[in-house]
């Protein structure tokens, strides 16, 4: 496996760079902005594709990149389920997996430093965001932050992980770079505590000011989602009720992968292309091309919107132009009375 741990020194923040393989895909946790370039010369240079990009939570301290990132590489992004931002590609729930060809991460709500917060795991390691950092914990006083179930995730989760589990954290302002489990059970003082209420107690007493960007920060990191006006205006978003109506003259075509369908369901007589093999599928001979030629307009789908509107753009630029999107996903889809099969 590839790995990097990356720094800002602005806002102490660690992003990770996991891929499988050279030449192969790769994931973002944590990207901030000012560091996109960085990001783009150093997935060139490991000769890795962008294909996910993961936020542990809403962050207050720096403005995050995944809406850049996406709007550079057509990466997917990713978030947990309890988060306000307005639109990603992909929302996670606990115990739900994130993959990679060669790497796959469980996702874990933990909340308290946020009440979005989210962990992320695996057989040797864990990127715990801020709930837990090196030598400390997240905060819990804005953010919907809460003591108490911090205290959970931290004792009845994060802390039943093998000893020997590297800690990443989110943040360091000291200049430590990996911990472990073991480690912060024996010497973190914030976890040196008797019980819930003398956690909770600890944690009510920080004062500790707000956070630098706050007031810049939070807006703009729960907008990032893709502005759809712009394919709307273009004329090539369909309502999922006029879909309906219609659905015999479009070939639908499912941009999400195995997992979410299988949670989820699909829309019946779609074909199955996932958002990563969009380009392969877009070349000569490709999939996409031969559905194309059936003389039936292709409608793209996804969760909620965002990964359909890009593949439009990319199926447009690519010459097909009886392309379009569906509104809002297979979200929308079922709440306007769609109906949603199980996986054959």
């Amino acid at each position: 496996m590839i790995f990097r741990q990356l720094y800002d020194a602005v806002s102490g923040t660690y992003t990770y760079l996991l891929g499988g393989k050279r030449g192969g895909e790769a994931l973002l946790i944590d990207p901030v902005l000012e560091k996109i370039d960085r990001y783009l010369m150093l997935l060139r240079e490991l000769d890795l594709r962008l294909v996910k990009a993961l936020d542990t939570h809403v962050h207050a301290d720096h403005v995050t990149a995944l809406g850049a990132l996406r709007d550079r590489t057509r990466c997917i992004t990713v978030m947990g389920r309890e988060s306000a931002v307005d639109r990603v590609s992909v929302r996670v729930a606990d115990g739900e997996s994130i993959e990679i060809e060669g790497v796959q991460l469980e996702a874990w709500h933990t909340p308290g430093h946020t009440n979005d917060s989210y962990c992320f795991v695996m057989p040797d390691r864990v990127f715990t965001g801020d709930t837990l950092l090196i030598r400390g914990t997240g905060r819990t006083d804005f953010q919907n932050g809460d003591a108490s179930k911090q205290y959970d995730s931290l004792f009845n989760r994060l802390l039943q992980l093998p000893e020997e589990t590297l800690v990443y954290p989110g943040h360091d302002y000291k200049g430590d770079t990996v911990s472990t489990i073991g480690e912060e059970k024996a010497w973190n003082p914030r976890l040196q505590v008797a019980s819930r209420e003398a956690y909770i107690a600890l944690m009510q007493n920080l004062k500790l000011p707000n956070p630098r960007m706050m007031d810049v920060a939070v807006p703009a990191n729960l907008r990032i989602g893709l502005a759809e006006t712009a394919v709307e205006a273009q004329g090539w978003s369909v309502a999922p009720e006029k879909a309906r109506v219609v659905a015999a003259d479009w070939q639908l075509v499912d941009l999400r992968d195995a997992s979410e369908r299988k949670r989820h369901g699909v829309i019946a007589g779609a074909a199955h292309v996932p958002y990563p093999a969009l380009d392969r599928a877009l070349e000569a001979g490709g999939t996409l091309r031969s559905l194309a030629a059936s003389g039936r307009r292709l409608l793209f789908y996804c969760a909620h919107g965002e990964r359909s509107a890009m593949a439009v753009e990319a199926a447009r630029k690519a010459g097909l132009m009886d392309a379009f999107h569906l509104q809002g996903g297979i979200e929308a889809w079922a709440k306007s009375g769609g109906a949603v099969e199980k996986t054959p």
